[in-house]
């Protein structure tokens, strides 16, 4: 394989470009590339924080729906034990009021299950450790980074341009 064949794959494998032409960039070009992949680096971790986020909020509304059905469960089921109550007292025997109780003790193991259910899904939801993580390792990258020292006048002086 050509010289020209190995760069173009591991252009294609890796993303970034190595060759010759690199040592021969602007320092204006090396900003520019650096800000390009910084900007590339900060939508990527951004997008990651999104997606980890969005799904911890179709748990979060599946819970709160179930929730909120095991709520109108309880609810209907407190006149029916009221009814039931009353007529068991009345009643003292099996007939119509043990029906309603049957009935308002059904809802209210429906309404159980549905808080079981509800309390499950909020337990899985949790902070986006991928992007917290992700967000940590490119600011210690970033901390330990140093500026391109300067050169002192003295040494300025010595290099000599040339006009043409």
């Amino acid at each position: 394989m050509s010289d020209t064949g190995t760069q173009t794959a591991h252009v294609v494998r890796t993303g970034t470009v190595v060759g010759a032409g690199n040592a021969d960039r602007s320092i204006g070009q090396l900003v520019a590339a650096a800000t390009a992949e910084m900007s590339a680096l900060v939508h990527d971790e951004i997008a990651l924080a999104k997606a980890e986020v969005r799904e911890d909020v179709k748990r979060g509304v599946m819970g709160s729906a179930a929730a909120v059905i095991a709520g109108v469960f309880a609810l209907f089921s407190l006149p029916v034990l009221s009814f039931a109550a009353a007529y068991g007292i009345h009643n003292l025997g099996l007939g119509l009021a043990w029906s309603f109780l049957i009935v308002g003790v059904a809802f209210l193991l429906l309404a159980g299950v549905l808080i079981l259910l509800a309390l499950r899904k909020f337990k899985k939801v949790k902070p986006p450790e991928k992007s917290i993580a992700s967000a940590k390792e490119t600011a210690a990258i970033l901390q330990n980074v140093k500026p391109h020292p300067r050169e002192t006048g003295e040494s300025l002086k010595s290099v000599a341009r040339s006009t043409a």
